[in-house]
């Protein structure tokens, strides 16, 4: 259905794609991973034309239509948001535009009759009478609640936005629906809901996502970019990282014999498939990982950062007790009479349907900004870290990455800090 042709892209002597050659089709969903800077969100832009490769060329099945999620909060300011969803099918907006010319017309002619005629029997085959009605029911699923739809668009906080947008891209039953970071913005309930979504969507997705249990959710196949290639993977991510890892492994046992290695495969694909039997998109699932060839499966070259938690001393039992905490925002309570008490290996997901409320939270907690009412302490033996949402202010430095990392590292000796650097995989 969709297909990139000898598609290369290189800026300078930096070579993003090298004549890669990938179908997309079905009802599949592609989940297109890749390390930060690989080329994944530029990989989608050639897909959606946005982006011309150097040297190559995309082509889409004739008749078929392709919806991607835009990242320009601003185009549609002056729209509705009702109207901002309903172009996302431009084919069906152009027609309902059309329309309104031709009946505003104070000299409406014959022609004119004989042209409304042919828009509305064709508006009518494109289901456009449960246009509105169908726009409205994904506004709502996304968390835009009906007292917006209405509303120009400027009128919305940005993460109101985004959702606006990515209804504006499921909206219609595109062929080819084509999603950067769709998640981002959501609260867990609005993510559970385009889970669901997708697992009951019939046509062709592709993402790209920093949520690993997304992409487990939604994906049946894995688009790895790598080293200017793309290789693609039956399986949801878990089961692509897992099972690379296991070749990576079998790689460095040099004196295991090939047989017992191509058996150790091959139960761990059943071991996943089994597993896999208990999610919703179970049957196709299973059917494409027994179907997996295991000299397919190849060793990643991806190195992970070293991301290691290690407290500078012992802490107690008392990490962190909250009492009555209350925050207000316009006039509006974030949150009231918040207790919380945690205590010593506990992991705490703070989740709301706002943002706002979890950072003003972890901004409280952190000493950011001060509580309307109620209280926090943290226990005698800790010592709080805090990374916001957003960290532009801590960036306004024309210092070295030593020197500006050196200001927040107790130990500045040098060769510790590019030590510490070279663990989060930052080189020279």
């Amino acid at each position: 259905m969709l297909e990139a042709q000898n598609i290369s892209l290189q800026y300078g002597k930096r070579v993003l794609f090298d004549e890669v050659n990938i179908k997309f089709s079905g009802d599949n969903c592609y989940g297109v991973i890749g390390a930060n800077g690989a080329g994944k969100s530029t990989f989608l832009k050639i897909l959606s034309g946005e982006i011309d490769p150097n040297k190559g060329q995309i082509h889409l099945e004739n008749g078929k239509r392709m919806a991607v999620l835009r990242q320009s909060h601003s185009e549609f300011d002056k729209e509705t948001v009702l109207h901002t969803v309903l172009m996302g099918h431009k084919k069906l907006w152009n027609i309902i535009r059309e329309k309104e010319l031709i009946y505003a017309k104070e000299d409406f002619s014959d022609a004119d009759g004989i042209k409304a005629s042919e828009l509305e029997a064709e508006f009518g085959e494109m289901d456009g009478w449960n246009a509105e009605a169908d726009a409205a029911t994904l506004l709502s699923g996304l968390g835009i609640e009906e007292s917006y739809h209405y509303m120009a668009l400027q009128n919305l906080s940005g993460p109101q936005k985004v959702r606006v947008l990515l209804a504006q891209a499921l909206f219609g039953n595109p062929d080819v629906l084509i999603l950067d970071e769709p998640t981002n913005d959501l609260d867990s309930k609005t993510i559970v809901w385009l889970e669901d979504f997708l697992l009951d969507f019939k046509n062709t997705v592709l993402v790209v996502s920093h949520d690993r249990h997304f992409l487990d959710t939604v994906c049946t196949h894995i688009a790895d970019i790598d080293f200017g290639k793309i290789s693609l993977y039956s399986g949801n991510y878990s089961f692509w990282y897992e099972s690379s890892q296991l070749a990576l492994r079998q790689r460095s046992t040099a004196n295991k014999k090939a047989e017992d290695k191509k058996k150790e495969l091959q139960a761990f694909i059943q071991r996943f498939s089994a597993n896999a039997s208990k999610s919703k998109q179970a049957t196709s699932r299973k059917k494409l990982l027994e179907k997996i060839d295991v000299e397919s499966i190849q060793p990643s070259n991806r190195k992970y950062p070293a991301i290691i938690f290690q407290p500078a001393r012992e802490v107690g039992d008392q990490i962190l007790h909250v009492r009555g905490l209350t925050k207000y925002h316009e006039g509006k309570p974030l949150f009231e009479n918040f207790d919380l008490n945690i205590q010593k290996g506990e992991k705490i997901w703070l989740d709301s349907e706002s943002s706002l409320a979890t950072t003003a939270f972890y901004e409280i907690i952190s000493g950011d900004m001060k509580a309307d009412a109620g209280t926090y302490e943290w226990g005698l033996t800790i010592t709080p870290a805090y990374l916001p949402a957003h960290n532009e202010a801590f960036f306004k430095s024309d210092d070295s990455l030593i020197d500006w990392l050196r200001e927040y590292s107790e130990d500045k000796d040098e060769l510790y800090i590019r030590g510490f650097l070279g663990k989060m995989l930052f080189s020279g």
